[in-house]
């Protein structure tokens, strides 16, 4: 590679270019499997004639050396990868392999070989681990590769304490137990059958550096609450309750922790509907330390809140206080009103509402329907009757004396007629 870029700083602009580009090809192995540097390889059948590590690419157990650090979920026989999706809960084990492709016959021996990771501390979705592996006299004197964790969700990796090792031939599976200067720029000394920092080339030299990581996820905060009323002192908490003007209701808020973080400054608040008034003195609260509940102050009900502390995940607690319903003529509307009271629990993790009802008759009474005075009524006089005296009487026989001449002389007539 060093040649390579000498070439291109000789050569006229337009060829470096092209070697430019040439040059950038030859890197991409490397970015694309987040090994490097790039460095001459070697195979089982041709092995190095100098002191190279993890330089083999048909490496009959691994595969190709340069991609020497791998994950995978402890406790499996699973494939080494390079990523890993992590599920809460579970445990993973990075491995590092280290091996001299020195030939055998040379009998060289790497001198200082040290193994070194960067182990992340901070919280992420997507968390790399580098590991570095080195000799003094080995070309190139480092050489390193990475893996990743990753999850849809923030998250961080905690070391398991004692679980850094180096196990090979001479060490055995057990293998043994390696300082955790490894996760510092000091590294951790290596060997073969001490960690004396010498390790001869060849296949049966070769080992794994492994230890083991946890997930651990952000915690959630999450909480429930409730809103009940209730008949005063029957403790029988229901949604709705049917009261009458100018009784006493209780009300219930109730709070539970169902998050895995403790919640602060756990605050109860309550609107109450319009026209119901607070009973002073009538706020308690309590939880598992005080379950008979203990007084509180009036701020429940005037917008202040009441601060009832602080709970773990799984602690729960609440608070009754009392309020009176409106009389009857203070109620808005005649038949059934629904008066609805609103509770609020704030705690760091934000808020939440719920709602009680209590249901109240009105009696209002029908309206009176006013009654129209009569107007006297002045009587009329009947009208003048015709008169029928003597003179009218005479008159009228005549009249009628006349009509039957008349009737008569007109039957004698036709009679005559008849005969002739």
């Amino acid at each position: 590679m060093s040649k390579l870029m000498s070439l291109i700083r000789r050569a006229p602009k337009r060829t470096s270019a092209v070697l430019a580009i040439v040059a950038a090809v030859a890197i991409v192995p490397a970015a694309l499997f987040a090994w490097g540097p790039v460095r001459p390889t070697y195979t089982i059948e041709h092995p190095a004639d100098h002191i190279t590590f993890n330089s083999i690419t048909n490496n009959p157990n691994i595969g190709d050396e340069r991609n020497f650090v791998g994950i995978r979920e402890s406790g499996t026989t699973n494939q080494w990868s390079d990523n890993m999706t992590v599920v809460e809960g579970k445990a993973y084990t990075v491995r590092m392999y280290v091996h001299n492709n020195a030939a055998s016959s040379l009998n060289l021996v790497a001198e200082n070989v040290t193994a070194k990771f960067n182990l992340p501390t901070t919280t992420g979705k997507s968390i790399r681990v580098d590991g570095f592996l080195s000799a003094s006299n080995a070309t190139p004197t480092e050489v390193y590769d990475d893996a990743t964790f990753t999850n849809a969700a923030d998250f961080n990796l905690a070391y398991t304490s004692g679980s850094l090792k180096f196990e090979n031939n001479s060490f055995g599976a057990a293998g043994v137990a390696l300082p955790e200067s490894i996760f510092t720029s000091a590294g951790a000394k290596l060997g073969y059958d001490k960690l004396d920092g010498r390790i001869p080339g060849c296949f049966q030299f070769a080992g794994y550096v492994t230890f083991q990581v946890k997930p651990q996820f952000a915690g959630t905060s999450k909480f429930t609450m409730s809103k009940m009323v209730s008949k005063h002192g029957d403790n029988k908490w229901v949604k709705s309750y049917a009261a009458m003007p100018n009784e006493v209701v209780d009300y219930l808020v109730q709070y539970k922790n169902v998050g895995d973080v403790q919640q602060d400054n756990v605050t109860f608040r309550d609107t109450l509907p319009t026209g119901e008034t607070y009973v002073n003195g009538s706020t308690t609260f309590g939880n598992s330390k005080t379950p008979a509940g203990t007084k509180a102050s009036d701020n429940i009900a005037n917008g202040t809140g009441i601060n009832v502390g602080s709970y773990a995940a799984g602690a729960n607690a609440w608070a009754i206080f009392s309020a009176k319903v409106p009389a009857n003529d203070q109620l808005p509307t005649c038949g059934a009103n629904t008066l609805v009271n609103t509770a609020k629990v704030t705690t760091g993790g934000g808020s939440i509402e719920d709602t009680a009802n209590v249901t109240v008759p009105k009696v209002c009474q029908p309206p009176v329907t006013p009654v129209t005075p009569v107007t006297p009524v002045t009587p009329v006089a009947p009208a003048e009757l015709p008169k029928t005296g003597a003179s009218e009487n005479v008159a009228a026989l005549l009249g009628l004396g006349s009509l039957i001449a008349s009737i008569g002389y007109y039957v004698t007539s036709r009679r005559l007629s008849i005969n002739q």
